[in-house]
């Protein structure tokens, strides 16, 4: 066989086998993190709406709960719309210090006092009904009872625990609080009722300083929830359109070759000085 035609045949081949071995996977998402915002001279924290966003990803970027977003932002409509540029509340810090870290895992940025405690903080806990298991408190999942919590100071210097219990008041902050707690480093320790599953992490590491409120939310949901699977389909692979273009002109290429090889196979054809006659 001539080696030129073996080459382009061999080339053909090998491309084709190529465009039908590689994977149509989409390449890894890159995500860019806006920076983190800093207090004001009032303390208080905004945000600036980016393109793109919507109040679960400003909640989720800043570390707040969106029932929270819309506790700081009492303008926003019963759909949660926000538009580009918007400035938004995700926080409130005490001027003396620097901003506490927000709990987890809901976690809301601790606020001061509207009257400051003197040398003391305060620690609200709320268990909820994670009845989605999303993770995070939705304005319809309500306090649960019957659990227990309990505040330890990591030098022993204070520790006290509590029932969760349900308010009367529907309007009143439906979780428990423990009041005129030193300032310092705190392990917080949820219990749950026996026919609960934790849906995150029920222990919690705060620090606190004087004057601050922290307020932190642990989910729990009913053993008796039957999850639908529809709600969580699996993370399947999804295919990039750029792998199928590059497929695609690879059998084209793989195509034009062959015909590349077709026509140089073909014996060439002459005509011999004029005289009419076909020679090959």
């Amino acid at each position: 066989m001539n080696p030129k035609r073996f080459f382009v045949l061999f080339t053909l081949i090998s491309l084709l086998l190529l465009g039908l071995w590689l994977p149509a996977n989409a390449a890894p998402n890159m995500q860019q993190v806006p920076p983190t915002p800093t207090p004001g001279a009032d303390g208080r924290i905004l945000y600036v709406v980016q393109p793109g966003d919507n109040c679960y990803r400003v909640a989720a970027l800043n570390g707040i709960t969106q029932e929270q977003l819309r506790q700081l932002n009492s303008k926003l409509d019963e759909n949660c719309t926000i538009i580009e540029g918007q400035e938004l509340l995700i926080g409130i810090v005490s001027l003396a210090g620097t901003p506490t870290a927000g709990p987890s895992p809901t976690p809301l940025p601790p606020t001061p006092s509207p009257t400051p405690f003197t040398g003391t903080t305060e620690i609200c806990i709320l268990l909820f009904n994670d009845s989605n298991g999303n993770a995070l408190r939705e304005e319809t999942e309500p306090a649960v009872a019957g659990g227990a919590v309990s505040v330890t100071e990591n030098n022993g210097e204070y520790s006290a625990a509590q029932d969760t219990i349900i308010p009367v008041d529907p309007t009143a902050y439906q979780g428990i609080c423990f009041s005129n707690v030193p300032e310092g480093s705190y392990n917080i320790t949820v219990g749950i009722p026996d026919n609960y599953n934790p849906t995150m992490e029920l222990n919690y590491s705060l620090d606190v300083n004087a004057g601050d409120r922290a307020f932190i939310d642990f989910g729990i949901q009913s053993k008796d929830v039957v999850v639908d699977p529809g709600a969580n389909p699996t993370n399947e692979p999804k295919t990039s359109p750029l792998f199928g273009i590059f497929g695609g002109l690879l059998l084209l290429g793989g195509a034009a070759l062959g015909y590349y090889a077709w026509r140089s196979g073909r014996p060439e054809s002459k005509l011999s000085g004029g005289s009419g006659v076909l020679k090959k």
